[in-house]
């Protein structure tokens, strides 16, 4: 790991009114069980803190959390710490304001027995393809809303056992730091770390996430591909219809390609309204909207993580023009192009 000066990442956060403007990479929602686990918890919301502005002036800039409870009230820790809810529970606005909802378990007390309207939450928010992470016996929770249901889950080896009696369909494995299976986020405790810092190299570009580890003093380990499975939005395993997947799949091939939405559709063997059809029913959008998305992503991040001209990478993505993009990217992400790059880069005194 190379090292830094200790204020590299000192730089000059946005003015207070360009804030609201921008619009964040990555957006999480904590719901916090009673006597939940603090360990995994703060390890995964200090990870967003140190990527969410360019110094550490706690800024919820680039990334976003929020601390729910299912009943609105204050929770203790299962070291008797005490946190207030900073938002209430509502099924509308979790559907709408995250990109992620984190279930933190802990005493199994707490977790083998959840309240039905938490489950019935977790339920709605899965149907509309929002990942959900448990932490630590948020794995319980999941189990009981029928979540885990052939899936593949990380479990402690204290509590695998008991899991296992009490949710037969799921497949149960341990010593992983964290699985992830269709959309579907399992990690048995620890600090989650590594999860929240795979999360914000997805969402956030590679320098935040270094920026994130080095600040917390953490070694990464190389990771390999057999290792872990990231979720991303070009992952066609995010979808279980057959002929999403392979559209995704072919679109995340061509996104520099001119290539029609019938090109799509004959290369999974449909006509342009079935495509349209089935990705409405699966993504909640049409297929040109979709990808669109998959470009933009794909030039947010090399936007955050080269040097190319920007330019450059609008061709690259598929875009007819420099200006093209940047209005879909402004229109997508709140900034432009240039202003996002500026200060993801602010932090990067390596290059």
């Amino acid at each position: 790991m190379q090292h830094v000066s200790s204020n590299a990442y000192d730089e000059v956060s946005p003015p207070p009114e360009s804030l609201s403007k921008i619009k964040p990479d990555l957006r999480v929602g904590f719901i916090l069980m009673d006597k939940f686990t603090l360990a995994p918890v703060s390890g995964f919301v200090e990870s967003l803190r140190f990527a969410a502005d360019q110094s550490f002036r706690s800024l919820q800039i680039y990334c976003k959390w929020d601390w729910m409870t299912y009943n609105n009230l204050p929770v203790n820790a299962s070291c008797g710490l005490s946190v207030n809810p900073t938002k209430d529970l509502d099924l509308k606005e979790l559907k709408q304001n995250y990109d992620y909802i984190v279930i933190a378990g802990g005493l199994l007390s707490e977790t083998r027995k959840p309240p039905v309207y938490l489950l019935e939450t977790l339920k709605e928010i899965h149907a509309a393809r929002i990942p959900i992470i448990a932490l630590c016996s948020g794995c319980f929770v999941l189990g009981n809303a029928g979540l885990l249901d052939g899936r593949k889950c990380a479990i402690h080896f204290t509590t695998r056992d008991e899991f296992v009696g009490l949710f037969p369909k799921a497949v149960t494995l341990i010593e992983q730091t964290y699985i992830e299976d269709h959309g579907i986020f399992t990690c048995p405790g620890g600090t989650a770390i590594d999860l929240a810092a795979d999360l914000i190299r997805v969402h956030c570009g590679e320098i935040r996430a270094q920026k994130t580890l080095d600040y917390l003093l953490i070694q990464q380990k190389p990771l390999h591909s057999q290792d872990k499975e990231k979720t991303t939005l070009d992952n066609p395993s995010t979808y279980e219809n057959n002929m999403v997947s392979k559209a995704i799949a072919f679109m995340s091939e061509n996104l520099s390609a001119h290539v029609t939405l019938k090109e799509v559709a004959e290369h999974v063997n449909t006509n342009p309204r079935q495509l349209n059809r089935v990705f409405l029913a699966n993504t909640n959008e049409a297929p040109a909207n979709y990808w669109r998305r998959l470009r933009l992503e794909h030039a947010r991040k090399l936007l955050a993580n080269t040097s190319a001209y920007i330019t450059n990478i609008a061709i690259e993505c598929g875009f007819s023009d420099g200006s093209h993009f940047i209005l879909w990217f402004k229109k997508q992400y709140g900034e432009t192009p240039f202003a996002y790059r500026k200060r993801r880069h602010g932090v990067d005194k390596l290059k």
